[in-house]
C-alpha cells in the first residue's frame, strides 16, 4: 500500500547546509520546534519535571529576539499582564495561562540569577545590563535540569506514527511521544523567521487564523508622507486612537510615515482603509492658547504662537502646510478651529505599515479553538502543542508578549 502522507509534512532545505552530527536514537518524552522564549521555558519546565527534552531550532544563536528586544535590555515582563492586554479572535483564552504563571514569577527566576532589573514605565520590567542576561539564565536553566539543546538544526519532515511523532532534521531523525511547536511567528524574518507552526498545525488539522505585521511603524503615501519625512527623528507626546482604542505614548516621526510607542501600539488594532486620529498636544488646548496669544502677543507669528503647545519644527511645518502665514491677530476663529483640529484631531489614512521586516510580533496564527487554554495542547491531535507567538494570542507593547511566552510555555512544560 503506498504511504499515508496525511500526517507527514516535508520541508525545502538550503541545499548548501553541510549536516553534522548523527540522529541520536534516543526517544525523548518531547521535542521541542523552536529556541526562543517560548521554547525555552517549556524545555525548562518539562526538563525540571524529569522528562527528557530535545529543543531544536535552525537558527545558530538561541533566544535572538530576546537579544535584541527593549533596545537589547529586555522588556522581560509587564507586571500588570492580564488578558485585556492581550488581543486574540478568543479573548478569554489566555487567562488561566496567565494566572498559572505570572509575571511575579518569572521575576523571581530573574532574582534567582542575580540579573538586575528596573521599571521603565508602569510595570514595564527591564534589564539593568543586557538582554543577553536573560538568555544566559535561561539556556543555564535547560543545562541544568537536563534539557538538551541543538542549534543549526533545519526541520525537514514532521510525522505522527505508529504513536510518536517523528522529526527528520538536517542532523539526523528524532522520535518523542510528544511535540512542542514554539516556532514564533512571521515577524523579522532577518532573524529566521518563517511560516514553519502554521505549516504543522495546518498539517495536523488546526486552523490558522489570517496574520499580518502588529507592533509596526505605519506608512503613509503622497502628501502625508512628503509632510513626515520632512519631519523626520521628530518625537512628541502624543494620544493616537482607533476606534475605542487609545494609546499615549511617544510618537516619531519617520521617512516613510510614523513610528513611535503609540504608533507600534495602534498598529495592532488598525484596519487598512481607515483613518487613525492623533491628538499632538493632548496636555493643552489649542483654541484656547491661540485665542490667548492672539489678544497677548497679536504681532507674533502663528508658528510661534503653535510652539507654545508643539516642537519649534512641528509647529512651523503645521502652519505652512495649513498656508497659515502673518501674525496670529490676522487669524479669525475659523482658521484657529482649523489649527485646533490640525492638532487634537489630525486624522492620518496609512496605505499600509513597514510589514514583518519590523514587526515585533505576528497578529493571528493558530487557532485558539483547536487547543487547551490549561495545557496547549491540540484537543484533536494527543502529545501535540503550540505556544508563544505562533498561537492567535498577541500582547500589546511593553513586555506582555514576552509574559505569553513564559506562561505558554510553563503550561505545556507542566503538562508534558
Amino acid at each position: 500500500m503506498p504511504e499515508d502522507k496525511t500526517n507527514t509534512l516535508s520541508f525545502e532545505t538550503n541545499p548548501s547546509h553541510n549536516p553534522t552530527g548523527k540522529p541520536s536514537g534516543k526517544l525523548w518524552d518531547a521535542i521541542i520546534l523552536g529556541a526562543g522564549a517560548a521554547g525555552l521555558m517549556a524545555g525548562i519546565t518539562a526538563a525540571g519535571r524529569g522528562k527528557r527534552v530535545l529543543v531544536l531550532d535552525h537558527a545558530r544563536k538561541a533566544g535572538e529576539k530576546i537579544r535584541i528586544s527593549g533596545g537589547g535590555r529586555c522588556n522581560f515582563t509587564n507586571l500588570d499582564a492580564s488578558a485585556k492586554n492581550y488581543i486574540s479572535n478568543n479573548p478569554r483564552f489566555c487567562i488561566s495561562a496567565l494566572k498559572a504563571y505570572t509575571p511575579k514569577d518569572f521575576v523571581k527566576l530573574i532574582d534567582q540569577h542575580a540579573i538586575a532589573w528596573h521599571e521603565k514605565a508602569a510595570g514595564q520590567l527591564f534589564c539593568d545590563e543586557s538582554a543577553k542576561d536573560v538568555v544566559a539564565m535561561l539556556l543555564d536553566e535547560l543545562e541544568a535540569a537536563g534539557g538538551r539543546l541543538l542549534l543549526g538544526t533545519e526541520i525537514k519532515v514532521v510525522e505522527q506514527r505508529d504513536g510518536l511523532f517523528h522529526v527528520a532534521t538536517s542532523r539526523g531523525s528524532e522520535q518523542a511521544r510528544a511535540l512542542v511547536v514554539a516556532t514564533g511567528g512571521k515577524s523579522i524574518p532577518k532573524m529566521g523567521a518563517t511560516g514553519l507552526g502554521y505549516d504543522i498545525a495546518k498539517q495536523f488539522g488546526l486552523d490558522v487564523l489570517p496574520t499580518r505585521a502588529a507592533l509596526v511603524p505605519l506608512t503613509f503615501s503622497d502628501s502625508q508622507k512628503t509632510f513626515a519625512a520632512g519631519l523626520a527623528g521628530l518625537s512628541v507626546d502624543a494620544e493616537v486612537r482607533f476606534g475605542k482604542v487609545r494609546f499615549r505614548e511617544g510618537l516619531l516621526f519617520t521617512h516613510r510615515g510614523l513610528s513611535g510607542p503609540s504608533i507600534l501600539q495602534i498598529s495592532a488594532y488598525w484596519q487598512e482603509g481607515r483613518p487613525v486620529t492623533i491628538d499632538l498636544a493632548p496636555d493643552g488646548n489649542c483654541l484656547e492658547t491661540l485665542i490667548a496669544a492672539r489678544k497677548s502677543n497679536p504681532k507674533q507669528d502663528i508658528a510661534t504662537s503653535l510652539s507654545t503647545l508643539l516642537p519649534k519644527r512641528l509647529a512651523k511645518a503645521i502652519a505652512e502646510r495649513e498656508g497659515m502665514k502673518g501674525h496670529i491677530a490676522e487669524q479669525g476663529d475659523k482658521l484657529l478651529r482649523k489649527l485646533d483640529e490640525v492638532v487634537h484631531r489630525w486624522q492620518v489614512v496609512p496605505v499600509g505599515t513597514e510589514g514583518y521586516r519590523t514587526a515585533e510580533v505576528t497578529l493571528g496564527g493558530v487557532d485558539t479553538k483547536g487547543l487547551s487554554s490549561k495545557t496547549m495542547q491540540a484537543n484533536a491531535m494527543p502529545g501535540l502543542y503550540f505556544i508563544g507567538e505562533v498561537v492567535d494570542v498577541t500582547g500589546q507593547l511593553g513586555g506582555y508578549n514576552f509574559q505569553w511566552a513564559w506562561a505558554s510555555g510553563v503550561a505545556a512544560g507542566r503538562a508534558l
